[in-house]
């Protein structure tokens, strides 16, 4: 009961004047799905070979050969049309070779380090003494010049360690759906606001200490964040340095656990004589310098709606200290998952279905915006393209391993009572909410920002803030495996059903302008 009541509840919101047709789902249809999803699902197995077998999917040499291996798959599953297609330029790819650091003075002590993306090598086994930085002016930084020779560069940073009382993993509580069934998100306060204003600051100061660095002959740099502590350390990188001329580096730039970084300052700062050992050994790529997207069809059956395109997707590429496995090899299995769904069963669209596998999301949305500007928005008039007009819509996944709870729609009011229906086969599985609000910082959002129907579904969180979004425990083990055979059978019935309904899933009214016909 609870259940239907967060979507009666949502539903609240919902205009039903939207309704121009009835959406209830083909039971007959989701019953095949469900028994295909849910008893024969091939998710985990895509998923080791995305993570295990493939590795870190970094723009480069590890992205390409997961979106390789993906495309053929595809093929080999029997959708049409698979390929790499390029969206732009990118710059240089970058992979981890070798890396080692210890202290051996004043004792010895192995250091857990990942080298920040596009970042430099020591090129072979160096010593190295610490210079230790306690300044938070820039300009306080020259004075430093001079001392910054085969040193390895430790800054002053005020974190502190505490405990935490609270489990690394949580699944949405029936209270925190209806919450977000009724809209009732907390506003965040002033504290959030300056907490973003001082990360900016450092990172303008570390910024600067790593050109001063590397202007300086520095060996190396260290760098850590609050959260990195009980071994998981959280790691992105220089992203800006892949866009540079130079394909060699000379500086590396080693994140490592917030408890070697401050054992290390607080030696530093009593005056303790400390020595590092270290062998970074890092590889920049440059005869590919695009960016590619996997796309891959399912071809419309309907002579009157075979041209138009419902699309999924979710990102491919990953950062590096790990395999990427919350994030979002979980994601590219459950959408792949969920059209080899629909091609086993031999299911006929009516509509095109279309999978997107996006690089660059890590840095930008750079696969899904640049996929988005060039096929759906007119440069000139800034109106929908005849492919963006085509468009019925898309579907994302990308907040790691946990099961699917309901969907986000972007304040977009008039999908809500369409999803509604679509839920309802899914109730006992667990997902029951539909949310008003928005969600963002993935690639649904390059589709909803120009006005297109893109939507995110809701998803427990597991461990995906707490110890695998961006970290070195992103691996396989982390993933869930019937909470992705469950998000992945909920996807496919999904875009089925959206394939299959008489009219495109409706834009937000302002959105509406910007195309020429009616959905």
């Amino acid at each position: 009961m609870k259940r239907r009541l967060l979507v009666l509840s949502a539903l609240t919101f919902f205009s039903f004047a939207s309704f121009g047709q009835n959406d209830q789902p083909d039971l007959a249809v989701v019953k095949k799905i469900r028994d295909e999803g849910l008893n024969r699902s091939k998710v985990m197995e895509t998923a080791f070979y995305l993570t295990d077998v493939n590795g870190p999917r970094l723009q480069g040499p590890g992205f390409m050969k997961a979106a390789n291996w993906t495309k053929n798959k595809l093929t080999e599953w029997g959708l049409q049309n698979a390929r790499l297609e390029p969206w732009g330029e990118w710059g240089k790819g970058w992979a981890i070779e070798r890396c080692y650091i210890a202290m051996t003075a004043p004792y010895y002590k192995t250091i857990i380090a990942v080298p920040r993306a596009w970042s430099g090598s020591t090129d072979k086994l160096q010593q190295a003494e610490v210079l230790y930085i306690d300044e938070s002016d820039t300009t306080a930084l020259e004075g430093y010049r001079d001392k910054l020779k085969n040193k390895v560069i430790l800054l002053h940073q005020p974190f502190e360690i505490k405990p935490s009382f609270n489990p690394d993993a949580r699944r949405f509580t029936e209270e925190d759906l209806a919450k977000m069934a009724k809209d009732d998100a907390t506003p965040r306060d002033s504290s959030y606001r300056n907490m973003l204003l001082a990360m900016r600051t450092r990172n303008a100061f570390n910024q600067k200490m790593r050109k001063l660095a590397k202007q300086g002959g520095a060996l190396a740099i260290l760098n850590t964040s609050q959260l990195s502590k009980d071994g998981t350390l959280f790691v992105s990188g220089d992203f800006a340095n892949a866009a540079s001329g130079t394909a060699h580096d000379d500086l590396a730039d080693l994140t490592i656990s917030v408890e070697d970084y401050l054992s290390l300052s607080r030696m530093a700062k009593a005056g303790v004589p400390i020595k590092l050992e270290l062998d970074v050994k890092t590889r920049f790529y440059t005869t590919d310098t695009k960016g590619y997207n996997v796309l891959a069809e399912i071809p419309g059956s309907d002579p009157k709606l075979k041209e138009e395109v419902v699309m999924l997707g979710a990102h491919l590429d990953s950062w590096h200290a790990a395999t990427g496995a919350t994030d979002n090899a979980a994601g590219s299995a459950v959408m792949m998952e969920a059209v080899r769904i629909l091609k086993t069963l031999g299911l006929k669209p009516r509509r095109t279905i279309r999978i997107a596998l996006w690089s660059g999301e890590e840095q930008g949305l750079h696969g899904s915006k640049n996929y988005v500007t060039k096929h759906f928005i007119d440069p000139t008039t800034k109106k929908f393209t005849k492919e963006g007009e085509q468009l019925a819509g898309y579907f994302n996944v990308d907040n790691g391993t946990g099961k699917i709870r309901g969907i986000y729609l972007q304040n977009n009011t008039a999908a809500g009572p369409i999803f509604a229906k679509w839920l309802e086969p899914f109730h006992d599985l667990g997902a029951t909410t539909v949310a008003p609000k928005s969600s963002g910082g993935t690639d649904h959002v390059s589709f909803d920002r120009v006005g297109l129907a893109g939507f995110g579904f809701i998803q427990d969180g597991i461990e995906y803030s707490t110890r695998t979004h961006h970290t070195n425990m992103d691996t396989y083990d982390h993933l869930i495996a019937d909470d992705l055979k469950q998000a992945s059978t909920i996807v496919a019935s999904f875009v089925y059903h959206a394939a299959m309904r008489d009219q495109k899933i409706p834009l937000k009214p302002a959105a509406a302008d910007l195309g020429q016909s009616g959905r």
